[in-house]
């Protein structure tokens, strides 16, 4: 044997000793994909049990029709049939279209406030940020209350405001179109805060060298703002648009607690969520089934709509 394949044995050698059996990896495989199963099952069982089944659920729901004592009944397409000829759950999907377009009206305004707060040498920035996202965490119910005092049509301060300058305002919670645009603003308000954290992150990541490339090669603030903060912060304002768009379609909260059931313009205002509300309130639960399928499909197409679109003005570095 020459010296050349005695050198090739000898490293042949401790690589086929170090290497396991097959059937030994196939073992240890399938021992890995059991941990990984083990690991996993719990999250998958949560989302089944809290998501999916009361989907399913109130799907098989949407076909029946309840009794007063709690007695189903298959009804087919009944339920989805009286709804495409429901006026009022026409205008409650009009009412929430335009609740969310408006809501959408907020995020330019996050924009605006989130470079202000990203200004180098801007001292209290971070007090700044807690006092715009305190009404994101605070208790829907204490800021509807605080807001109805201030949209009181009698002693309300907004109207005191508007007096001072010959303004008569308005009922502003129970006239009809106006109502609508008082909780939207109250809406833009809150969301405002979580908006600003978002955006303000994304800033955080543009780098600092285009602006000063940019300076050098004259470019004013606005120049600087147009060409390079926006189109590379398009992915935090896709974010933020999908977010508030899912966040309008279900508005209730902010309607029950300001205008309360028995507001004369709560039939004109309400939202899908809303009308959902009520019917499961007198006991139309299929009917009320048949909403939340509906409500389900809304936000799943605007949704995907959305993910389309990005595709045409999201810029990804």
């Amino acid at each position: 044997m020459t010296s050349s394949a005695v050198r090739e044995a000898d490293v042949a050698a401790p690589a086929a000793a170090s290497a396991p059996p097959a059937g030994r990896g196939r073992r240890r495989g399938r021992s890995d994909l059991g941990w990984a199963l083990v690991f996993v099952l719990p999250l998958f069982a949560g989302i089944a049990l809290f998501y999916l089944w009361p989907i399913v659920r109130n799907l098989w729901f949407s076909f029946t029709e309840w009794g007063p004592f709690g007695d189903s009944e298959w009804v087919g397409l009944d339920n989805y049939i009286e709804l495409a000829g429901d006026a009022t759950m026409g205008r409650a999907i009009l009412n929430t279209l335009g609740y969310t377009a408006m809501l959408l009206c907020g995020v330019p305004l996050a924009i605006y406030f989130a470079s202000l707060l990203n200004r180098p040498g801007l001292r209290f920035a971070n007090l700044f940020r807690t006092a715009f996202f305190l009404p994101y965490v605070a208790m829907p119910a204490a800021i509807s209350m605080v807001w109805r005092i201030i949209y009181n049509g009698d002693f309300g301060i907004l109207n005191y405001a508007l007096s001072l300058i010959g303004i008569d305002g308005p009922s502003w919670l129970s006239t009809e179109g106006v109502a609508l645009v008082a909780v939207a603003l109250v809406g833009i308000w809150i969301s405002l805060g979580f908006n600003l954290i978002i955006l303000s992150a994304g800033m955080k990541g543009i780098p600092v060298e285009l602006y000063e490339a940019a300076s050098l090669d004259g470019a004013t603030r606005w120049k600087q703002f147009t060409t390079i903060t926006v189109p590379l912060l398009t992915p935090s304002i896709f974010f933020v648009s999908v977010m508030t768009v899912i966040a309008g379609f279900q508005v209730f909260d902010l309607l029950y607690a300001l205008m309360g059931t028995q507001n004369p313009a709560i039939d004109k205002t309400q939202s899908v969520v809303y009308y959902f509300f009520t019917n499961i309130k007198t006991g139309d639960n299929g009917y009320a089934a048949a909403i939340g399928v509906v409500i389900l499909l809304l936000v799943g197409i605007f949704t995907l709509l959305q993910f389309r679109l990005q595709k045409k003005w999201v810029t990804y570095v």
